[in-house]
């Protein structure tokens, strides 16, 4: 297939989540043949980000994880989609993406015989839902959305005809288990401070846990104000800035243990979605403890693939746990490199992509090049 993708970015992922799966996605459809083209707008927000603060040697770095990885540059104004487009068999559009764009290129597909599809993988359904419903999705063949939840608003609200539940999930092309060398600490958190959707959960069950036990922590991210600073500093914990998404099986190879602390709206109305944090880290060999979250969708095994914690006392016993019991330690790891490479790989993601543009009607000799991969 030739495949047009519109996402925020592709190179950047300061403050960017999407793109850790974005990457995973595009290597695996570039690896089964398909033709992929991303494209990104001109002066797109993380990327100017990370380029202001860490230069364009952070772009460069990018080609030694991820080689071949391309992106194209688009200006709204300038925009040719009829060039872009061109033999187009399907288009993704991602929800962070100008609401001029989504809609220029629904009332393209009208006279044109690509599927289109949006991609939604944020809580904005829920939490701005004014906003969402102003997307002008009548020409899109369907929506990708990141959870059940999400899939069933699209089709409640009369936004889509049609949607999809479609998961993130862990590339582990890049996201293994490192070899273990020198341990640098106890604990280490990779996570944006979370523009105060989850500022008690981060005292509760990181920073308070971590002070009172003495442990040595670290933990990288963006965007962490001068109060939450003071609070890491206070706990002796180490803050070690931003961290290229593809750097993080290295580091979680010199600690013990993770956490996942979700954001609010993920916990309160958002059951089933986990982000792509704990996929990430199970399929690097980690053990993992989550502040609460409903598994809804029975994606994972709560208490055998990772530990539970329901409120900070539990998160002290939980890291005693795994910090004085290896065997324990070991056991959740394996559980969670089992599940990951059963159900939550990019390549699993893949599979149900090509599912849904074979009903979609797209060309099963497009789609399913190779049967061998298609068909692990």
């Amino acid at each position: 297939m030739k495949i047009v993708m519109f996402y925020h970015s592709l190179l950047s992922d300061w403050n960017h989540g999407n793109a850790h799966f974005l990457r995973g996605i595009v290597q695996e459809l570039k690896h089964r043949g398909h033709e992929v083209q991303v494209y990104e707008p001109e002066q797109g927000w993380s990327l100017q980000n990370l380029v202001n603060d860490y230069g364009k040697e952070k772009i460069q770095e990018l080609q030694e994880y991820y080689p071949g990885l391309e992106t194209n540059f688009y200006n709204l104004e300038s925009l040719n989609l009829d060039a872009v487009l061109n033999n187009a068999d399907l288009v993704l559009v991602h929800e962070w993406n100008d609401h001029d764009l989504v809609k220029q290129i629904g009332q393209h597909r009208v006279t044109n015989n690509y599927k289109l599809i949006f991609h939604d993988t944020h809580h904005r359904a829920v939490t701005e839902k004014a906003s969402m419903a102003q997307y002008d999705l009548q020409h899109y063949d369907g929506v990708l959305a990141f959870g059940e939840v999400i899939q069933q608003i699209y089709l409640k609200e009369n936004w889509t005809q049609k949607a999809w539940t479609w998961h993130e999930a862990a590339d582990d092309s890049v996201f293994y288990p490192h070899e273990k060398g020198e341990v640098e600490g106890d604990l280490v958190w990779v996570g944006n401070w979370g523009d105060e959707e989850r500022t008690a959960e981060l005292h509760e069950f990181l920073i308070n846990p971590v002070k009172e036990l003495g442990l040595k922590a670290k933990i990288y991210g963006v965007r962490y104000p001068e109060h939450a600073l003071k609070s890491l500093a206070e706990a002796g914990i180490e803050y070690g800035g931003w961290l290229p998404n593809y750097k993080a099986p290295e580091v979680f190879a010199k600690y013990k243990v993770t956490m996942h602390v979700p954001r609010r709206p993920y916990v309160e109305a958002l059951p089933g979605i986990p982000t792509i944090r704990p996929f990430e880290a199970l399929s690097c060999g980690i053990p993992l403890i989550s502040a609460p979250w409903e598994d809804a969708e029975n994606l994972f095994t709560p208490g055998q693939d990772f530990l539970v914690a329901g409120n900070g006392e539990e998160m002290k016993k939980h890291l005693l746990t795994i910090l004085n019991q290896p065997e324990k330690a070991e056991t959740l790891v394996q559980n969670g490199l089992t599940v990951i490479r059963q159900r939550h790989t990019c390549r699993h993601r893949v599979n149900e992509l090509e599912q849904v543009c074979a009903e979609l009607g797209i060309d099963k000799t497009k789609i399913f090049l190779n049967e061998e991969i298609t068909n692990e």
